[in-house]
């Protein structure tokens, strides 16, 4: 039983919905790229009233008002539209991505592939429990640091004070040969804050490769790994 955010949902779909008529035509003006995407998902799910569930009764239930629900679409659609124009006029300084949304931009992996859930975790003073600042924080395999998603997922993930100990990794899909493959992938998170002893926590993922890559966001489905402490040399 997991707790999930119905608005997340909602504001994912309609912002696929505007943006992928906008990429139909032929003389958009506006970027249609993954990343702006998800920059304007951001941006309307900060301005919006979570509303939590924690069952398929629940998601059931939530959609019995349909005046309300009606309502709820109309102001998810003024926001998205209201971002958009934001997050268009001031794009990210990594940002070149056409109004095509071309998606060479992130030199997607294509065909079948194993997909990785995005991974979440807090690092803590083992003797204070107060968060961890100041620190990186990474994610590797056997070869070395695990590549991300894209270059707006940085590996190491740097903890600043506002991040409150929390760090966030999105490895990027692996292509494979052909979709129902099975395999066992290890991940290390590794950690060195100055004054403090090393961390590594060990992991390993059994995964079954899909028909195709992954890249829509869903923190409701990410791996939230038990709260890891270090303690002072």
């Amino acid at each position: 039983m997991e707790i999930h955010n119905l608005m997340e949902d909602l504001v994912v779909k309609t912002v696929d919905e505007l943006f992928d008529a906008e990429a139909k035509g032929s003389t958009s003006a506006w970027c249609t790229c993954r990343q702006c995407r998800m920059d304007v998902a951001c941006y309307v799910l900060n301005r919006l009233k979570p509303e939590y569930v924690l069952s398929g009764r629940g998601v059931a239930y939530s959609e019995n008002d349909y005046g309300e629900k009606l309502q709820r679409v109309a102001d998810v659609v003024s926001l998205v539209k209201e971002g958009w124009s934001r997050i268009n006029a001031a794009p990210r300084p990594n940002h070149h991505c056409g109004s095509s949304g071309d998606e060479s931009c992130y030199d997607q992996v294509k065909g079948p592939a194993f997909n990785f859930r995005p991974i979440m975790g807090r690092l803590f003073n083992g003797d204070s429990f107060e968060p961890i600042v100041d620190a990186e924080v990474s994610l590797v395999g056997e070869s070395g640091p695990i590549a991300m998603i894209d270059d707006n997922w940085s590996n190491p993930y740097r903890l600043a004070r506002n991040t409150n100990g929390t760090f966030t990794f999105w490895p990027r899909p692996l292509a494979c040969e052909r979709a129902g493959e099975r395999r066992r992938f290890s991940m290390t998170v590794k950690a060195s804050p100055d004054g403090f002893e090393d961390l590594s926590h060990y992991m390993e993922f059994e995964l079954v490769s899909d028909d195709s890559p992954v890249y829509q966001l869903s923190m409701q489905s990410a791996h939230r790994l038990q709260d890891l402490y270090v303690f002072a040399k």
